[in-house]
């Protein structure tokens, strides 16, 4: 097994194939022409080997581009194999991360959708609120307008008097507790009769 040294400064360079003619074989083989195809065979087998020589160079250093091409083959398949592996973990990682993602796009659609739904419910009600402030101002008076104060029914003695529109009015939960104390109204104001 003879290691060919090829320039590694141009790795993706692969020599045009040689065409092994008779003279060629059998000057280095040193072989008659009556063996001419064992000799043909002879040139396929090496032009093989510097075209495998060759990949294993640009594979080389396709896989360490900073480092210099190395011509050992057990190398080269090392590094192939370990960036090979890395490259299927970091897929995988990349699978997992866009699923995780399409979930988080699913989740943030239907955040998006409920959104919109309570936004044309938030509309409508805002609609029906601008429809009552609409109504509740055509019913107030404009300002400084000023409504008469009715003129209060004559009431007898020790009598409320009464205003029309305001009804009677309880006024006694907002005295003082002390004010509201009847336990000795009966000693201190006898009853008349």
């Amino acid at each position: 097994a003879a290691v060919v040294q090829v320039n590694a400064s141009l790795p993706s360079f692969v020599p045009p194939k040689k065409e092994c003619t008779e003279k060629e074989c059998s000057r280095k083989r040193g072989r008659s022409n009556s063996c001419s195809r064992a000799e043909n065979k002879a040139c396929r087998e090496r032009q093989r080997r510097e075209m495998l020589n060759n990949r294993f160079l640009e594979l080389s250093s396709t896989l360490e581009p900073d480092r210099p091409a190395t011509t050992d083959k057990l190398a080269i398949l090392g590094d192939a194999i370990r960036v090979l592996n890395q490259l299927k973990s970091e897929s995988q990682d990349f699978k997992d991360m866009n699923e995780k993602l399409l979930e988080e796009i699913k989740t943030l659609k239907a955040e998006k959708s409920e959104l919109r739904e309570e936004k044309l419910v938030l509309k409508e009600e805002k609609a029906k609120l601008e429809q009552q402030v609409k109504a509740m101002n055509n019913n107030i008076p404009p300002p400084g307008y000023m409504a008469p104060h009715p003129a209060a029914f004559q009431a007898g003695a020790n009598k409320m008097p009464v205003f029309p529109g305001y009804g009677y009015i309880p006024m006694w939960h907002y005295l003082p507790q002390s004010a509201c104390d009847t336990s000795h109204d009966h000693e201190l104001r006898p009853p008349a009769a």
